[in-house]
């Protein structure tokens, strides 16, 4: 690890970035129709309790990130193999963000710009910062949190001054009953709240370790609320079937706002969230990354491989599925209950039983 320290509140800021990411713009849930916010809001609680396996783990093994214990627990071998399966999982992540960054930019803004062009555009931006430190992007983070709190502050006064929020659009509660709820949890929790994990390799360079818990939750809080809010908004807007037919619900949301003619095409403010909270996202799943391999090759410095995974983030993007449809559906079949599941909620607390247990015996 590098030697660096992040402050409760840059810390703070990168949770809360992280956690919108993409998430805000693509609008999770949906699969349970009007009843996504609650879907949500279940995937957040969730989200909370498995952060305190995180965080327990974290109290236990303050200096060394999750590939560290994992050796710890598990034994040097065995720890290592796992160490290597979340090493591809946190590079396949950031691929998967990366596309749908790439995807929302080539279909609303730079139609005739090829996707690669836009991925590596971003990917170089991200490797930059982080060839420059932990410290540096969340020094980054502090900048654009408030930018993208006054995107979000105007966005959601034009919505609400432009009368289109229909409350009626919402009811009524749980028509369906739970089950498409609760069907829908598992995708809410994994994406954004389950991702939670790559912060594992982070927590040991907050500054002040006991605060661990309070900074997650209140980032985890504050961002899932705001997310219950975009995705309610987006169907109070839209209607249900539109909602959820759409690509990206957020964009063609506030794309119908037109007050008298003067605030239109606010597209722009929906792009840049995504930029900002794409980048932050990819950043850290790439750091995550990182340190995985730096730690299990027992490397002096990670910046060596900054450039080769680089490229494999990159042509992974574009590789990863032959349509954004195709690269949905793998998104929420595949990678939520084979990969995500595993590795997001099983594998942390099988790591938990044995510390426990080691520590009593």
């Amino acid at each position: 690890m590098e030697k660096a320290k992040v402050t409760g509140w840059q810390l703070f800021v990168l949770m809360f970035l992280f956690e919108l990411g993409t998430a805000i713009v693509v609008s999770p849930g949906l699969g349970a129709k009007k009843d996504a916010w609650l879907a949500v809001l279940l995937g957040l609680i969730a989200g909370l309790i498995l952060y305190l396996v995180y965080n327990k783990l974290f109290q236990l093994y303050p200096d060394l990130p999750l590939t560290g214990y994992m050796k710890k627990i598990l034994g040097k071998y065995a720890g290592a193999l796992l160490g290597m399966v979340y090493l591809f999982y946190f590079l396949y992540i950031a691929a998967r963000d990366l596309r749908d960054f790439g995807e929302l930019l080539t279909t609303s803004t730079y139609i005739y710009t090829p996707m690669l062009v836009i991925n590596a555009i971003m990917i170089l931006a991200v490797a930059y910062v982080l060839h420059k430190g932990i410290e540096v992007l969340a020094r980054t983070g502090e900048v654009f949190f408030f930018a993208l709190l006054i995107i979000g502050v105007v966005g959601t006064t034009m919505v609400l001054v432009s009368g289109m929020i229909n409350i009626n659009q919402l009811r009524p509660v749980l028509e369906h009953g739970w089950k498409p709820v609760l069907e829908t949890a598992p995708l809410t929790y994994t994406f954004p709240f389950g991702e939670m994990i790559v912060f594992t390799l982070l927590l040991p360079y907050l500054d002040h370790p006991r605060l661990s818990l309070r900074i997650g939750w209140t980032s985890m809080s504050i961002s899932g609320l705001l997310l219950i809010w975009v995705v309610g908004m987006n169907i109070a807007v839209l209607g249900v079937h539109v909602a959820t037919r759409s690509t990206f619900p957020l964009l063609s949301s506030i794309g119908l706002i037109n007050m008298s003619g003067f605030f239109q095409r606010l597209d722009i403010a929906v792009v840049m969230t995504l930029i900002i909270g794409g980048f932050f996202k990819i950043a850290v799943f790439f750091y995550g990354a990182l340190m995985c391999a730096s730690e299990l090759f027992r490397l002096p410095s990670y910046k060596g491989l900054i450039f080769p995974f680089c490229v494999v983030i990159l042509l992974s993007s574009m590789f990863i599925a032959d349509s954004y449809a195709h690269h949905i559906k793998e998104g929420l079949v595949v990678a939520t209950y084979y990969v995500s599941l595993p590795l997001q909620m099983g594998v942390p607390l099988v790591l938990l039983i044995i510390a426990l247990i080691r520590r009593q015996s």
